[in-house]
């Protein structure tokens, strides 16, 4: 309706609703809706649109119409048929073009002042009969009232108030309730393997801010996940605020498990899904961007600071909201569900970005993985949640969740299989010792040399693995097992690793000796590896100028065992640029005169047409001025006053008035500029 009204203009309740092809008292209650609104008021003369709506929506993606304004004082819808059907089909033909395709030509070597008669081309018959409206440079544009007249006198050629049905099938709601709780143990369970693992080695944060490929790719390894999911629960965590950046001993900037994730690891199951739900619905990141590309080509990284859309978190309220109008014992169709959800929103939606329908899509898929829905449904926790209500979503979920086990069956084959879902500190425990083989309705682990040397590494003891294989399995501990640990135990710590920076060698073993032993060189972290060998903590520049200072000779040996020796590198200073060629210069010194001409011209011709009085437009005057200046195409003087507060005038072409800024051509500074609308004082015809 309000689309039909700026194509109509000024007009009358009846007529704008004869124009819309919708029913009638749906298009009533419409016009009351704008009314409220303070989009449309009741003039002397009939409806009008609030000043600024046309611009506000001519860069709104989605208009119904697609059609332009009508002329200030358009004819007669009678007058207008006439000269239509004056056209020869070659013009007739050339009209729906132009209206098919945004309603904006150019004129190309058409006249633009031509009489019906002396019409030679096509293009010269519209613009004659004004069909065509000439604009600024070759421009031309459709009116709205020929526009509405070639479609019959109505703005929108299909029904706009037909709501698109959902497509959904029968399914049995336990089914739908077991499969939501299944998924939201699962994502809870792996968000929890996840900062646990990040907690003892935490992966790095680019310079660009994100988490790298690789450290992406090991973390679908250790979940047993595709990257998409992984990037989905780093960026559950990261919402939830259970994961942040942070500096590691070293300094160096690392994803790291926040205090909160203590607290949250300690609540029940169904309590830690809430607040992972919680922060996906109030959260304004899309994982489904990580691994695509941006406008530059480059690749989005998860945990990235831009990966973030403002229409995300309506995306996916809205989602949930269309999903609960789904009654119980249906689902979404597999196939045309999700797309008949993305219609439904665009329909209730239809002047959101075409990114918006990708959001709703990946909303659906991400409420599947938090088990938010379930089997293509909500069940009675997921429709908690789309009423906003996380508390009563987590009492109706708990009772569907698995009940945890503490006990696993260890058998002969290097093996462990858990019966069911593990209670929290078992479950880590042994997936510091093991390895995930498999998932499913029983999880089973598998005991290799490489996985149990991650609790070695960890601080723990052959027997203190022995003691907790023994509490928590339900059978007798596999011998094959017992051998490994020690066989692991046994070569652990039979390899050391230090850190050296340099080494020194010397077949005098007494000088290398007090060397080391040296109370000055305490500082460079000297030690004897053998009688003649020692390392240094100390980076070789700086060492080699303290053992000088010790009254030691050293000189620096090679790879191969040769002596290098290499005078000091030479260092100069830059010389200065030299002056720019004269053919340069003398091309600004000719651009700077250029241009004072250009700025005095200017300001003859403001001065020339300055009023004796000083005039002061009021705002809503100025916008008008201006909208016809551009409509006319005809150049005005305006008062401004920028930035530091001094006021003057400039003559300038107006061109676009959108979002508050003048678009318009600047005789003083001889190019297209942007003007602040609250900062123009005053217009008026040059």
């Amino acid at each position: 309706m309000l689309d039909a009204l700026l194509v109509a203009g000024q007009t009358t309740s009846a007529e704008l609703i004869s124009i819309v092809r919708a029913d009638e008292d749906r298009t009533a209650a419409a016009l009351q809706r704008l009314l409220d609104l303070a989009l449309v008021w009741e003039a002397p003369g009939g409806l009008r649109a609030l000043t600024g709506v046309a611009d506000a929506m001519r860069g709104m993606p989605g208009l119904v119409s697609g059609l332009r304004p009508s002329s200030p004082e358009p004819p007669d819808p009678e007058e207008v048929a006439a000269r239509i059907a004056e056209l020869s089909p070659a013009a007739t033909a050339l009209l729906h073009h132009v209206a098919d395709h945004g309603g904006e030509g150019t004129t190309g070597a058409a006249r633009r002042t031509v009489s019906p008669a002396e019409a030679r081309t096509p293009a010269e018959e519209l613009i004659s009969r004004r069909l065509l409206v000439p604009r600024e440079g070759d421009a031309v544009v459709l009116p709205g009232e020929v526009g509405l007249a070639l479609r019959g006198g109505r703005t929108t050629t299909e029904p706009v108030d037909d709501v698109p049905a959902l497509a959904t099938a029968a399914r049995d709601p336990a089914l739908v309730a077991r499969s939501a709780a299944g998924a939201a143990f699962d994502v809870v369970r792996r968000v929890e393997l996840l900062l646990d693992h990040w907690g003892v080695r935490p992966p790095g944060v680019l310079r660009s801010g994100g988490l790298a490929v690789r450290d992406l790719k090991a973390v679908a390894a250790a979940l047993h996940v595709d990257e998409p999911g992984a990037a989905l629960v780093v960026e559950l965590a990261l919402s939830a605020g259970l994961v942040a950046e942070a500096a590691v001993a070293d300094g160096t900037p690392s994803w790291l498990p926040t205090d909160e994730f203590d607290v949250w690891s300690g609540r029940p199951i169904s309590e830690r899904w809430a607040r992972l739900v919680g922060g996906w619905l109030a959260s304004s990141r899309v994982p489904s961007l990580v691994g695509s590309r941006d406008a530059a080509g480059k690749a989005w990284n998860a945990l990235a600071p831009e990966l973030s859309s403002g229409l995300a978190e309506e995306a996916r309220r809205l989602a949930l909201e269309v999903l609960a109008e789904v009654p119980e014992g249906e689902v979404l169709a597999v196939g045309t569900g999700v797309a008949s959800v993305v219609q439904r929103i665009g329909w209730l939606r239809p002047r959101r970005p075409t990114v918006f329908s990708d959001l709703v899509a990946a909303a659906l898929g991400e409420a599947a993985v938090l088990g938010v829905s379930g089997a293509g449904g909500l069940p009675p926790s997921g429709r908690r949640v789309a009423a906003g209500d996380l508390p009563g979503a987590a009492e109706a979920i708990d009772p569907h969740l698995p009940r945890p086990v503490d006990r696993v069956l260890l058998q002969a084959d290097l093996t462990a299989v858990a019966p069911g879902p593990l209670e929290t500190e078992v479950a880590r425990r042994l997936h510091l010792l093991a390895d995930v083989e498999s998932r499913g309705g029983a999880t089973v682990y598998r005991f290799t040399s490489g996985s149990l040397r991650r609790g070695f590494d960890a601080g723990w003891s052959a027997v203190e693995v022995r003691d907790f294989l023994t509490s928590v399995s339900q059978t007798p501990v596999p011998q094959p097992l017992e051998f490994l640990v020690d066989d692991v135990a046994r070569t652990f710590g039979s390899v050391r690793v230090g850190h050296a920076e340099a080494f020194l060698r010397s077949d005098d073993e007494a000088a290398l000796a007090a060397l080391v032993h040296d109370p000055r060189a305490r500082t460079l972290g000297l030690r004897l590896l053998a009688p003649t060998v020692a390392i240094a903590t100390s980076p070789l520049d700086v060492l080699l100028p303290r053992l000088r200072e010790l009254g030691a000779a050293p000189v620096v040996e090679a790879a191969d065992g040769t002596v290098r020796v290499s005078r000091p590198d030479l260092h100069r200073a830059s010389t200065r640029r030299g002056r720019r060629p004269a053919g340069a210069v003398e091309a600004r010194q000719a651009a700077q005169v250029q241009a004072v001409a250009t700025a005095i011209r200017a300001g003859d011709r403001a001065r020339s047409s300055r009023p004796a009085a000083v005039e002061v437009t009021h705002p809503s005057a100025a916008l008008a001025a201006l909208r016809e200046a551009i409509e006319a195409g005809s150049t005005v003087v305006i008062g401004y006053v920028d930035s530091h507060g001094a006021t003057g005038e400039r003559v300038v072409d107006p061109r676009r008035l959108d979002g508050g800024r003048l678009s318009a051509y600047d005789h003083r500074s001889d190019d297209v500029r942007e003007f602040a609308v609250h900062r123009i004082t005053a217009v008026r015809p040059a």
